[in-house]
């Protein structure tokens, strides 16, 4: 599956953003949607995850509570709703499908190009 995320941009801290990732194919043979982020100079991290079923989410303690991820099985697109942008939030963000179960966090199969962000202060 080709994985294509989307909205990042240059705001300001408090202002909120909602990234998309548009998947190729009905996602159904997934298990686990997720987001990841990196930084510069530091090592991508797990940001949230979703199951296929959208039954069980799983969030970064940094981002509890801010972010919320979702999904259109629909449009086969995955989102971020990302609120209270802080500047450490700055990242370049990927979304990913994982086909098994297991751990939301790690052992992810297919990964989008990446979507930028950053948050001034």
């Amino acid at each position: 599956v080709q994985l294509q995320a989307s909205g990042g941009g240059l705001v300001q801290a408090g202002d909120s953003l909602r990234l998309s990732c548009a998947a190729s194919r009905p996602t159904s043979s997934m298990y686990y949607m997720g987001w990841f982020r990196q930084a510069p100079g530091k090592e991508r991290e797990f940001v949230a995850a979703i199951t296929t079923t959208g039954s069980t989410k799983h969030y970064a303690a940094s981002v509890k509570g801010r972010f919320f991820i979702f999904r259109d099985s629909a449009k086969n697109t995955l989102y971020l709703q990302m609120n209270s942008l802080k500047p450490e939030d700055t990242a370049v963000y990927y979304c990913a499908s994982r086909r098994s179960s297991g751990s939301s966090r790690t052992g992810y199969d297919y990964w989008g190009q990446g979507t930028q962000v950053t948050v001034s202060s």
